[in-house]
C-alpha cells in the first residue's frame, strides 16, 4: 500500500526478488496540472507496468473495498507512504500490517519526517518497520536503522537515500516475519530523555522564510524544504510590487551587520545575499513565480534586482 516515488522502490525491490505481491492498493486517480489530465500514481504506473492488480479505494472502510482486499487472502500486508488505516484493514492479514518510516521512531510521528529532521538541524535520521495499531506511527518497533545527515544534505538526497535502503529493510522485515524471528519492542522502551518531536504536515505558511530568524534557521529551512515544496519569500520593490521566490539552495555567513532583517544586498549581476538575525543568508538557486528554476546568475541576467528592495 503505497503512492509516491518513495513506496515504487520498495515495490519495485519485493517484485524483483520474487516475493508473490498478490495486489497494490493506492490513491485514486487525480487531476493534475493546468489541463487537469489524470495522473496515475508512481505506484500505480509501475504496478501497471508489472501487471499487478491494483486497488483504488476512495474509502478505506468501503465494503466492496474491504470485501475485494479480503479475496486476495494475503498473508501480510506492507504500508510505505500511504494514508492512515482503519483497524478492519490494518487487522485483515494473519501475519499482520508493518509500515516503513522514514524516521528513527519514536521520534519524528506523523507525515513530514525528513522535511522536519533537516529544518531541525538533526545530524541523523533513519528509517524503521513497525507493526500498525490504532495510534499512527506508534506501533510495536520491527527494525531501526539510521544514516547521518550532513551539513549540505537537503530533503531530496535524504530521501532517496532512505528510499533505497528503506526498500532493503522491508525486505528483511518480511524475510524475519516469515521466519518467525520477530521480537517487536513497544515505542516506549526505546524513549529517551530527549524530547519527542512531531513531524506534521508541511503547508505554504511552514515555507515561508522570516527573515528575523538567525542564519542557521533559515539555512535549515531552505535545507529541509529542497526541493520540494520548497521554502519561499517575497522581493518587494520600493513601489511596493512583490513577486514570489522560491528558494532551493542557499549559503549562510555569520556576522555582525547594521541592516534590517529582509534587507537585499546584490551586486545586480551574480550574487542576492539577504539580512537576517545574525548575518546574511547567501540565495544561490531560486525561482521566480511562474518561471523556472535558475542559478543566481541566470536569474539576474532577466530580472532587476537593487538594493532598494526588500523580503519579506
Amino acid at each position: 500500500m503505497g503512492t509516491p516515488d518513495f513506496a515504487v522502490e520498495t515495490l519495485r525491490l519485493l517484485v524483483e526478488r520474487g516475493y508473490n505481491v498478490v495486489a497494490v492498493v493506492t490513491m485514486p486517480d487525480k487531476p493534475a496540472g493546468r489541463g487537469h489530465k489524470i495522473q496515475f500514481s508512481p505506484v500505480k504506473q509501475y504496478a501497471l507496468s508489472v501487471g499487478l492488480p491494483i486497488l483504488q479505494p476512495e474509502r478505506l472502510k468501503d465494503e466492496v473495498f474491504l470485501e475485494e482486499l479480503r479475496s486476495y487472502r494475503a498473508d501480510l500486508q506492507i504500508v510505505v507512504a500511504f494514508r492512515m488505516l482503519p483497524q478492519v484493514v490494518w487487522d485483515m492479514p494473519p501475519m499482520g500490517t508493518f509500515n516503513l518510516h522514514a524516521s528513527l521512531l519514536p521520534q519524528y510521528r506523523g507525515a513530514a519526517p525528513i522535511n522536519r529532521a533537516i529544518m531541525n538541524g538533526d545530524k541523523e535520521t533513519g528509517i524503521t518497520t513497525f507493526f500498525l495499531t490504532h495510534e499512527i506511527d506508534t506501533g510495536k518497533v520491527i527494525q531501526r536503522r539510521s544514516i547521518p545527515i550532513a551539513d549540505t544534505d537537503n530533503v531530496g538526497v535524504i530521501h532517496d537515500k532512505l528510499m533505497i535502503m528503506g526498500a532493503e529493510m522491508v525486505c528483511e522485515t518480511v524475510d524475519n516475519i516469515i521466519a518467525d524471528k520477530v521480537v517487536a519492542i513497544p515505542q516506549e522502551q526505546l524513549m529517551t530523555d530527549e524530547p519527542l518531536r512531531p513531524a506534521p504536515k508541511i503547508h505554504k505558511d511552514t515555507c515561508h522564510l522570516d527573515w528575523t530568524n538567525d542564519v542557521e534557521t533559515l539555512y535549515n529551512q531552505v535545507r529541509g524544504l529542497s526541493p520540494y515544496p520548497a521554502a519561499w519569500c517575497e522581493f518587494v520593490a520600493p513601489d511596493g510590487t512583490a513577486t514570489g521566490v522560491k528558494v532551493f539552495e542557499a549559503v549562510r555567513h555569520i556576522c555582525k551587520h547594521d541592516k534590517q532583517a529582509g534587507s537585499i544586498v546584490t551586486d545586480g549581476s551574480k550574487s542576492i545575499e539577504i539580512a537576517c538575525a545574525d548575518g546574511y543568508l547567501s540565495l544561490t538557486s531560486l525561482q521566480l513565480a511562474g518561471k523556472k528554476r535558475l542559478s543566481v546568475e541566470e536569474l539576474l541576467r532577466g530580472f532587476r534586482l537593487t538594493n532598494e528592495y526588500i523580503a519579506r
